[in-house]
C-alpha cells in the first residue's frame, strides 16, 4: 500500500507560487519527500491542485491501493461530491481532480485528519 502526505500551501499575496509538499512511503519505507512550486492559483482552490500535481508523482503506482492524507476537509468534501460550493474555480478544478482520479485504479482514498490530533501530528512530522 502506498501512503502519501499532502499540503498544499498557498502564500499570503496574490500572484505568488503556491507550495506543495508531499511524501511517499511504500508499506512503510520511505519512497520520496519533496517541495514544489507551481503557478498561482486561488486559495479556495490550492488543495485540489497540490492534489492534481500529487497524482501526477502518483501514477507510476497506478494499480495499487493508494492513501492520501491531508489537513483539508474542504477538499475532502469536494472529492466525496458533498461539496455546495459555487466558485467556478473551485468547481472547474473538481472536474479536473475527479478526471484524474478515476484514471486510477484501484480508488485512490483520501483521508481528512483534521479531527486527529495523533494524526495531525504524524502528517505534521511528515511534511517538515
Amino acid at each position: 500500500m502506498i501512503t502519501a502526505y499532502l499540503a498544499g500551501i498557498s502564500s499570503g499575496y496574490e500572484g505568488e507560487d503556491i507550495e506543495v509538499r508531499y511524501s511517499i512511503y511504500s508499506e512503510d519505507e520511505f519512497v520520496c519527500k519533496d517541495s514544489v512550486f507551481i503557478d498561482y492559483k486561488k486559495p479556495a482552490a490550492v488543495g485540489g491542485f497540490s492534489l492534481l500535481a500529487l497524482l501526477k508523482k502518483l501514477e507510476e503506482y497506478s494499480g495499487e491501493e493508494i492513501a492520501v492524507i491531508v489537513n483539508d476537509a474542504a477538499l475532502n468534501e469536494i472529492v466525496r461530491g458533498t461539496s455546495t460550493t459555487r466558485n467556478k474555480d473551485v468547481l472547474k478544478m473538481a472536474s479536473m481532480l475527479k478526471k484524474k482520479l478515476g484514471e486510477f485504479s484501484p480508488e485512490i482514498e483520501i483521508k481528512d485528519i483534521s479531527q486527529d490530533k495523533a494524526g495531525l501530528a504524524k502528517w505534521d512530522e511528515e511534511l517538515k
